[in-house]
This record gives structure tokens, sequence and C-alpha cells, in this order.
């Protein structure tokens, strides 16, 4: 009897661990089959255990190459009552990809990749079209907005506040809605389902 809970007990934590390790495999961010992914290895592409750089904030042992773009065109209304910078933290490292000046290939020190990224996922240096990124939320601007929920007071439903669940430094990046390691195993990489525009609706209060 002891020994078949063993095995079930291994069974378990063989099963709980192929789940955990399955949310990133076969998702979009998942480039272990690419051509251009010669080491065959899921992590590296973003991420080394050595010789990370360590330049940008909120990039644990990042091994990509960095966007040399300096300046992107960001959105703006007449409606946005914060002011939208140029694009820092961790969205910086979304950018490294999807704004296709860098080659996908192009981690771990090379720099001769010839593999931009095309199609819906290109983003180019033009975020006019995009939401907002970069920009501090906080109570001030909900309360300048009117149409925006107290990101310190109001739940996310992710098991937090929008402040300490979904922000970056105070910040809202593009990890305040996309989440780059699929955890949450939805279409899109989102951090939570936008099934009736739930996910727009946690911060905005239409």
């Amino acid at each position: 009897m002891k020994k078949l809970n063993l095995l079930l007990a291994v069974a378990t934590l063989f099963v709980t661990a192929q789940l955990g390790y399955g949310q990133i495999t076969g998702s979009g961010h998942d480039f272990s089959g690419q051509s251009w992914n010669t080491t065959t290895e899921i992590c590296i592409v973003c991420h080394t255990p050595h010789n990370a750089n360590t330049t940008v904030a909120n990039a644990p042992l990042w091994n990509h190459a960095l966007s040399a773009v300096s300046s992107y065109t960001m959105y703006t209304s007449a409606t946005l009552n914060s002011t939208a910078g140029q694009p820092d933290g961790s969205s910086k490292l979304c950018l490294s990809c999807h704004d296709g000046t860098v080659a996908l290939e192009n981690f771990g020190g090379t720099t001769t990749g010839t593999h931009l990224l095309t199609g819906s996922t290109f983003m180019g240096s033009d975020l006019s079209n995009d939401h907002p990124i970069s920009i501090t939320y906080d109570a001030a601007l909900a309360a300048a907005d009117g149409g925006l929920f107290n990101p310190t007071t109001t739940q996310s439903g992710l098991g937090g506040t929008i402040s300490n669940t979904m922000l970056i430094g105070g910040k809202m990046q593009c990890s305040s809605c996309h989440d780059v390691h699929n955890s949450a195993n939805i279409n899109g990489l989102l951090l939570k389902s936008n099934s009736a525009s739930a996910l727009c609706l946690t911060c905005h209060n239409k």
C-alpha cells in the first residue's frame, strides 16, 4: 500500500510539473520548434542563466537583443489625461521583437539574424493605434480621468488590486494585459479573459 501511495504521489508531481511547464509550450511564445532557434530550447530566446543583460529594469536574466529604436510614435487623444512618454521597463523587452527591427534569433550575443517578426503580431515603431503603454496609472489619474477605477483600491480579479497585480512600478505596460508565459492559457496570451470586455473593464469604468 505504501508503495502504491508513493507511486501515486510521484505520478501526481509529474503531471503537475508537466501542466505548469505546458503553459508556454505550444503557445505563441514557444520558439523551440522554429528553424531559427537551433538550440531547440524554449526559454533561452528571452532568458539565460548566465551572462544576462542587466541594463533594463524588470528583465530577469534577459538574453534577447534590445531594439535600437529611440523614438516611437505614441498614442495620443484629447481625452487622454496622462502623458505617454517613450516605452520603458518591461515594454521595451516586448518591443525588442514586436517592433520588427531586431531579428528573432538575435539572442545570446547573436547580432546577425535575419528572421524579423511579421504578420498580426508586428507592431512597428508607430504605436499610435495601440493602447498607451508606459504611463503612470494611479489614483490621481483615475480621479482626473473619471472613467478609470482607482488602481490602488480596485480589485483586479487576479488576487489583489490593479496596482499590485497588473501594474509594473505603478505603470501600465504590455504585461498589464498580456502574460508572456501564458499562465492563464488564454488566446492572445491575455492575463485574464476578455469575455464581455472583462479585461478592459477591470480598469475602465464604463
